[in-house]
């Protein structure tokens, strides 16, 4: 099996967990008629060439971010990354979430059209035992509120909203009319 065979078989794995939280975890941000009917999130066809290994360029600092509820809220931020877009590279501001884990909220062009118009979310994810990190696009997540408004979710700092698309990850939830892209 070849590395990108196994990068697919892998994502197909995380996709199908991803739908198994929102379908049965009782965090799920789906209200219980959604989950009657959920048949799966919806993905743009996966694109190796949005994996990046990425060196993070650790900065402890609070950021003030403004959320999907109005206002504004402090977050730690862990620093930044510059991720190699075949548009060139981009700087991007790493948050830290509750759990700890990192993440970059970004918006791009398809936000609003097949992507939740408030942006998506990535994990920021260290290999084992290197300084090097991985910023998979293929694994865009919407944030909870673009599922339940009643959730307050940050929105992505300017550096981190993109004027070019990055047509990967999940798309709008449950469904949006699509233009001009190839989805699952």
């Amino acid at each position: 099996m070849s590395i990108a065979d196994e990068y697919l078989k892998s994502l197909d794995r995380w996709r199908a967990d991803r739908d198994d939280f929102m379908a049965n975890h009782y965090a799920s941000p789906l209200a219980d008629d959604d989950i009657q009917g959920f048949e799966g999130l919806r993905y743009y066809e996966p694109d190796l060439s949005v994996v990046f290994s990425v060196a993070l360029e650790a900065a402890e600092t609070r950021v003030e971010i403004e959320s999907s509820a109005g206002g504004v809220s402090a977050y730690s931020g862990a620093g930044v990354v510059v991720v190699p877009f075949a548009h060139g590279p981009v700087k991007m501001q790493v948050l830290r979430a509750e759990d700890d884990d990192l993440f970059v909220p970004f918006r791009d062009k398809t936000s609003g059209v097949t992507t939740y118009d408030g942006g998506r979310y990535i994990a920021v994810e260290r290999i084992e035992n290197s300084a090097t990190f991985i910023v998979d696009f293929n694994k865009a997540t919407n944030p909870y509120c673009a599922y339940d408004p009643e959730f307050s979710c940050p929105l992505p700092p300017p550096e981190n909203r993109l004027g070019f698309a990055v047509e990967a990850g999940e798309l709008n939830y449950p469904s949006a009319p699509l233009r001009n892209s190839s989805v699952v």
